[in-house]
Formats: C-alpha cells, sequence, structure tokens
C-alpha cells in the first residue's frame, strides 16, 4: 500500500504517458503544419525535460544512500544513457552523420561553460571562494584532453581510407579508458574525487531535535530510474520527427537539435549542481560537470560507432575549425582556473562568456 502511495506521486511518469497517448492521436494532423510542428515539438520537449528531472531526483536519492563518488557516478551515467538513447533514436530517424559529434561537443560545452560556470558564480556570490579536491579536476582533463583528442582531432591527419577501422579502435580504447578510471575513481583513488570541510557543520542547530531520516529504497528509486529513462527513449522518437519538421520550416541549422539533444541530457545535472552550489559542496559540481563531459565522450561515442556500423549508418565524429578552438579554449581556461582548489565568481565568469559565444556561434 505504502508502495502505491508513493508510486502515485510519479506525476512525470503520468505525463509523460498523457504525452504519449495525446501526440500519437494527433501526430498527422501536427505534422501537417508549421504551427502543430512546433506545439508538438514544445509538449514533447517539456514532458522530456520533467522526466529527465524525476531521473535527477532518483539518481540524488540513490547518491545520498550510497555516498560519494558513487552517487555523481549513478547520476552523470543515468544523463549519458538518456544521451545516448536519444542519440541513436536521432540518428536512425535523420541519417545526420554529424549529429552525435556535435552532441556531445555541445554537452562537453553545456557542461563544463554553462554549468560549472554558472554554478562557480552562484557558490562565488553567496561565499565568495568555494574549496575542492584539485586531484579530481587534474584527473578529468587530462582524461578529457587525451580521449577528445584521439576521437574528435586526431581523425582529422588521418587518411580517410582508415576512417571506420580508427574508429572501431577506438570502441576498445574508450571501454580500456573508462574501466581503468571508473577503478581509480571508486577503489585505488576515491580520495581525489571527495573533499572533507576541515570544520563540518553539526546536523542540527543548538536546542533543536534532528528529524529521522526516512530509509531510502535503492530498489525503488533504481526501477524509477530505469523507467524514466525508458520512457525519454520512447518520447524522443516522436520528439525527433516534429524537431526536424521544425529546424526545416525555419531554416535552423541542424547543429540546434544536437543542442536540444545536449540540454535534455544535461536538464538532471544542472538542476543537482546549481544545489550543490548553494549548499557550498563545489566539489559535487565538479564531480558532475567533468564527470559527466568525460562520460559523455568515452561511453557515447563507443556506442554511436558500433550503432552506426552494425546499422550502416555514416558517421562523422571530426570537429570543425570552429569547434576545436572553442573546445581548445574551454580546456585551456579550465587547466588555468582550476588548479587551486578554488572556486570563484570571476572563474565562473569566463565560463560563462565562453558559453555565450557557443551560443552566438550556432547561428553564425
Amino acid at each position: 500500500m505504502e508502495l502505491l502511495k508513493r508510486f502515485s506521486k510519479e506525476y512525470s511518469l503520468f505525463a509523460a504517458l498523457l504525452a504519449f497517448v495525446g501526440i500519437h492521436y494527433f501526430e498527422h494532423m501536427l505534422e501537417a503544419t508549421t504551427a502543430g510542428n512546433l506545439v508538438g515539438f514544445g509538449i514533447l520537449f517539456a514532458v522530456i525535460v520533467y522526466a529527465a528531472m524525476a531521473v535527477a531526483h532518483h539518481a540524488e536519492m540513490l547518491a545520498e544512500k550510497f555516498g560519494e563518488p558513487y552517487g555523481t557516478l549513478i547520476l552523470t551515467m543515468s544523463a549519458v544513457i538518456v544521451e545516448i538513447v536519444i542519440i541513436v533514436i536521432m540518428m536512425m530517424h535523420a541519417h545526420n552523420p554529424e549529429l552525435a559529434r556535435d552532441t556531445i561537443y555541445s554537452a562537453v560545452m553545456l557542461d563544463i561553460n554553462g554549468l560549472l560556470g554558472l554554478a562557480a558564480i552562484i557558490g562565488g556570490l553567496k561565499y565568495g571562494e568555494q574549496p575542492y579536491n584539485v586531484d579530481s579536476t587534474n584527473s578529468y582533463l587530462s582524461m578529457l584532453l587525451v580521449a577528445i583528442g584521439i576521437a574528435m582531432v586526431l581523425p582529422e591527419f588521418i587518411d580517410p581510407a582508415y576512417h571506420q577501422r580508427f574508429m572501431l579502435f577506438n570502441v576498445l580504447v574508450f571501454v580500456l579508458l573508462y574501466i581503468i578510471f571508473t577503478r581509480v575513481q571508486l577503489k585505488s583513488h576515491r580520495y581525489f574525487f571527495e573533499y572533507k570541510a576541515p570544520e563540518s557543520s553539526p546536523p542540527c542547530k543548538e536546542g533543536e531535535e534532528c528529524e529521522p531520516h526516512a530509509p531510502i529504497s535503492g530498489w525503488y528509486h533504481g526501477v524509477n530510474l530505469v523507467v524514466s529513462i525508458v520512457i525519454i527513449g520512447v518520447l524522443a522518437e516522436m520528439l525527433s520527427l516534429f524537431m526536424d519538421n521544425t529546424l526545416e520550416a525555419f531554416g535552423l541549422p541542424a547543429v540546434i537539435g544536437a543542442v536540444s539533444v545536449a540540454v535534455i541530457s544535461a536538464a538532471p545535472e544542472l538542476i543537482t549542481a546549481v544545489r550543490a552550489a548553494v549548499d557550498n559542496r563545489m566539489q559535487t559540481v565538479i564531480n558532475i560537470a567533468l564527470g559527466a563531459s568525460l562520460a559523455t565522450v568515452l561511453l557515447t561515442i563507443p556506442a554511436v560507432i558500433v550503432v552506426s556500423y552494425f546499422l550502416g549508418l555514416e558517421l562523422n565524429l571530426s570537429l570543425t575549425p570552429v569547434q576545436t578552438m572553442l573546445l581548445a579554449l574551454t580546456l585551456l581556461v579550465s587547466m588555468v582556473n582550476f588548479n587551486d582548489g578554488e572556486t570563484n565568481m570571476l572563474e565562473g565568469f569566463l565560463h560563462v562568456i565562453l558559453f555565450v559565444v557557443f551560443v552566438f556561434l550556432l547561428f553564425v
């Protein structure tokens, strides 16, 4: 009975089912007009983001149950799975060889410059400076440099006749990299990704009684997490149709679709990161932003390579010169900013400026 009562409060699931039935019934009517495509796209996008927030909630509960760095690993893995599902579905529908590349690029820019920059500004305004473990940023950034360089820059210098062979080789390399990094993060060097404040505040104020924390059900939140991801995948298939029609009707670049995918997948992370910044938990923000970027590169790239290979889809992961330059700037500024163990408002502002430039260049 208690389980049914808790499940009845999963409003995002009911909203998703309602949107699926409604859009499916009126699909042909909506796709016939520009206004209908906008309505269909707007409803599905809003519902998918709402479902992504449910993913964030259940991931946060699991994070609280299992602690760091398992918590942020669960959250970033959930977001990356959402991203992979949407990318694969849209690749099959749109046959856009650059979709995966543009989505991965957009996700990294959104996570590092948008999410991390915003969190640093919010935390800087409230606390001045926020400490974190500098070993974590060094580890993340070095892995990002290697992974992005191998998969998205190096192909430009390789004979096109060997591109497919090189991409299949990258699948093995990236799986190995992710296994090793995860082992380092969770086992041998777990302390790299944790930060313990010199003085921790007491859980209760003086004179107040602490309320006992309700037990967290790993099974309940785990199942709902998986169900929410599946629902997002189903709705994403419908979204792709309205997105393509809308972009074509307004003459917008196809990269906008890739940014939309990145926004959907980053929604859970953004919510959690802002909350962490407000609570002066910058280490959590670092783990989410840089961890999500790394997981996106190390997991999404092998996934789309395998899918494109078996389905016979064309795939291009090579960055454009503009994308290469902006990513290089982002990583260079990150290495300069995140080498002292403290973030501040100025560092956040610099990353937000880079994000604004990224958005501007989408339309140039």
